[in-house]
């Protein structure tokens, strides 16, 4: 078949309401919600630690210092395996990989219940990052295999919903599993969290073994005229791509373009991350709440950060516009995030802090439609990672931030104040990329 010919069959705007939708639709429901389910769990495993540290740094003597550095630490080990993970995962395949990190992960995640102080608890947590490696990086790039490229930002916002909705369900359980299990067989409430939270990614991860298919040459879940229409449009679209996606891995190194994005997204973590993880102790600061009524109040924000980051990304993808949108949700996250530490008002800073919310977790989804946009390949696969890997510095920094401050100043506002200056430098440096756009490309 030639170019032209394949291009005639592949364009999904040309059969939006035929064949390519009902595509589009099975890709969804098979592979995007499947993956969602995997990241939530990936996420509470993630972050779980900062409803343990309700009573699990009292019952250590863990100052919050140490406690902001445990958490940090997470994400040095995912700096060292991730570009690695990711090459891995492109050679071997994302079912095979995916179900290897969760596994990995999970058993990890389960052996958090085994910390004594603040070594153990550094090493440990330092061991969690460096399984968890690989995870939603592989399956950001497992995307690129199934989505066109019109179709992606919904597809990663669904996937990336996950990291909202996971605290949505995750708050309210781990508050009620640290109140409800305390001194279960001698154990404490935080421990039993810790063990009864990493059991479901090591049984999920046995799952992914039999139910994930790597290409869509393999999906027999797609008929044969729906496997033709979606390996014909992805291959049109490497073709017309030929141009300007670069397919060479040291070309990540090399393109500033990279390094510009990698600071973007990693300065949106330190104010993600310092936030998710010290957030319960944030709202229990805010008034006299028990630990499940602490898990209720924080899942809020999520919800908000839930409906942002569905309706950005809806509007990028009508638009074609990435680049804009990606740098006034940050904008919008930063400012709120300030506001709120201004505010005198208990229920006004959980109000702004939800408007915040809202905009910090509405890049996500759009934020990684922009590296695609340029690589290919093996460079996709180390570039998505490197972004991912290196930015994680920000999760890192973020935590141990808001513990050094507090310990210092004995108040989370000031804190606040300093997180809502990372992703405000974060609009500016994404004011200053030249993408396309996606529409008017196609």
């Amino acid at each position: 078949m030639s170019y032209a010919n394949t291009a005639a069959v592949a364009r999904p705007d040309e059969d939006a309401s035929g064949i390519g939708r009902r595509v589009i639709g099975k890709l969804h429901r098979k592979i995007v919600w499947y993956c969602f389910f995997l990241f939530m769990i990936n996420y509470l495993d993630r972050v779980n630690v900062g409803f343990a540290a309700l009573t699990m740094n009292a019952d250590l003597g863990l100052s919050a210092k140490v406690y902001g550095l445990g958490a940090g630490i997470f994400f040095l080990g995912y700096i060292a395996f991730e570009i690695p993970s990711n090459m891995i995962l492109h050679k071997v395949g994302p079912r095979i990989w995916i179900a290897r990190i969760m596994i990995t992960w999970g058993i990890v995640g389960c052996a958090m219940a085994a910390i004594q102080g603040a070594w153990s608890f550094y090493a440990l947590r330092f061991l969690l990052g460096l399984a968890e490696a690989g995870f939603a990086p592989g399956v950001l790039l497992y995307m690129t295999y199934w989505f066109p490229k019109k179709e992606r930002g919904k597809a990663v916002a669904g996937f990336m919903l996950a990291t909202v909705l996971s605290s949505v369900v995750g708050a309210p359980l781990s508050g009620w599993l640290l109140s409800s299990t305390h001194g279960w067989n001698g154990l404490s409430g935080w421990q039993w969290m810790f063990i009864l939270e990493g059991l479901p990614a090591i049984v999920m991860g046995v799952v992914t073994l039999f139910y994930l298919v790597d290409r869509p040459e393999q999906g027999k879940w797609l008929d044969a005229e729906e496997r033709r229409w979606l390996t014909t449009t992805l291959a049109a679209e490497q073709e017309g791509n030929a141009a300007h996606a670069q397919h060479d891995f040291s070309f990540i190194f090399r393109d500033p373009r990279m390094w510009i994005l990698t600071l973007i997204y990693m300065f949106n973590a330190v104010a993600i991350y310092g936030v998710v993880l010290w957030l319960p102790q944030i709202v229990k600061s805010l008034g006299g709440l028990n630990n499940f009524q602490t898990g209720i109040v924080a899942a809020i924000p999520f919800i908000c950060a839930a409906v942002g980051l569905v309706l950005v990304a809806r509007s990028s993808d009508r638009t074609g516009e990435r680049k804009l949108h990606t740098a006034c949700a940050g904008l919008c996250g930063g400012v709120f995030l300030a506001a709120s530490a201004l505010s005198s008002s208990p229920l006004l800073s959980l109000v702004l802090i939800c408007i915040a919310a809202m905009g910090l977790w509405a890049t996500l989804g759009v934020f990684w439609t922009l590296p695609t946009q340029f690589l290919a390949g093996a460079a996709a696969a180390g570039g998505i990672a490197m972004i991912n890997g290196f930015a994680q510095i920000g999760g890192f920094v973020g935590p141990y931030l808001v513990g050094w401050i507090r310990e210092t100043t004995n108040s989370f506002s000031t804190a606040l104040l300093v997180l809502a200056m990372s992703p405000i430098i974060g609009f500016f440096l994404c004011l200053t990329l030249k993408m396309r756009n996606d529409r008017a490309d196609g």
